[in-house]
C-alpha cells in the first residue's frame, strides 16, 4: 500500500497563486519501517504507558488510522519493536562466540552485550523494562536464559576436561551471563570505564574468582576496544 503525507503550501511574494500541495509518498514497507523507528525512540524515552498512538502518528506525519493499519495499535507496534531487538541481541551474542579458548569466549560474550548496548541503546532501554504485553520471543529474562544456554555448552566441555561436574555448567552459565547483563544495565547510563575495561574486569572476575583476581586484568583476544 502507498500512503501520503501532506505538507504546508506556501505562496511566492508577488504571486497570487498558491503552490500545489506537495506530497511525500512512501511504500507500505517504508512507512512500516518509519513507524518502527519512531516507536522505538518513543518507547525507549517514555516507556509503553507514556507513549500514545497520537504521538507516534504525529511524529510520522500521518493520521492514527495509518498506525492501526500497519500494527493494529500501540501494542502491536511495541511487540514488533521488542521482538526485533531481542532477536538482534541474541544474534549478536551467539555469532560472536567463535574463539577456541574459553577465556576468550567469555570476552567475546561480554563484548557482544556491551556492543549492543553501545550501538542500540534505545533497544536495550526497551528490553530491560518490564514488558506490559506478552512477546512471541519471551521476556528479557528468557532472552538471557537463551544466551546462557549457548555458554552452557562451552562450560560443560571445559568442566569435563578439568574434572569438574559438567552438570553444574548450567548454574555457572546463568551466573556468568546474569553478571554481564546486570553490569550492562549499570554501564548503560554511566558509560565509565571504557567498554574494553569493563569487559576485562567482568572476565577477570569470572575467570579467576574473587580469590584469584588479577590486579590489572588483561584481554587475551584480538579485541582491545
Amino acid at each position: 500500500m502507498i500512503d501520503a503525507v501532506a505538507t504546508d503550501s506556501s505562496s511566492n511574494p508577488g504571486n497570487d497563486k498558491q503552490r500545489r500541495t506537495r506530497r511525500t509518498r512512501m511504500t507500505g514497507a517504508e512507512r512500516r519501517a518509519q513507524l518502527l523507528e519512531i516507536g522505538r525512540t518513543l518507547f525507549a524515552a517514555k516507556g509503553f504507558e507514556g507513549t500514545s498512538v497520537e504521538e507516534i502518528a504525529a511524529k510520522a506525519g500521518v493520521s492514527k488510522p495509518v498506525v492501526y493499519e500497519h500494527f493494529g495499535g500501540k501494542e502491536g507496534l511495541y511487540a514488533v519493536v521488542v521482538d526485533r531487538e531481542m532477536r538482534r541481541l541474541l544474534d549478536m551474542v551467539t555469532s560472536s562466540l567463535t574463539a577456541g579458548h574459553p577465556r576468550e569466549l567469555c570476552e567475546q560474550a561480554a563484548f557482544a552485550l556491551l556492543d549492543y548496548i553501545e550501538e542500540y541503546t534505545d533497544g536495550f532501554r526497551i528490553l530491560v523494562r518490564d514488558s506490559p504485553i506478552p512477546q512471541s520471543t519471551g521476556s528479557f529474562a528468557s532472552l538471557i536464559s537463551d544466551i546462557a544456554t549457548q555458554v552452557e555448552d562451552i562450560l560443560g566441555r571445559e568442566f569435563k576436561s578439568r574434572g569438574f561436574d559438567p552438570k553444574l555448567a548450567p548454574l555457572y552459565a546463568q551466573a556468568l551471563v546474569g553478571m554481564v547483563a546486570l553490569t550492562g544495565q549499570w554501564w548503560l547510563d554511566v558509560r565509565r570505564p571504557k567498554k574494553a575495561e569493563v569487559a576485562a574486569h567482568l572476565v577477570n572476575l569470572a575467570w579467576h574468582g574473587l580469590d584469584g583476581l588479577e590486579q590489572k586484568p588483561r584481554l587475551i583476544g584480538h579485541r582491545k576496544a
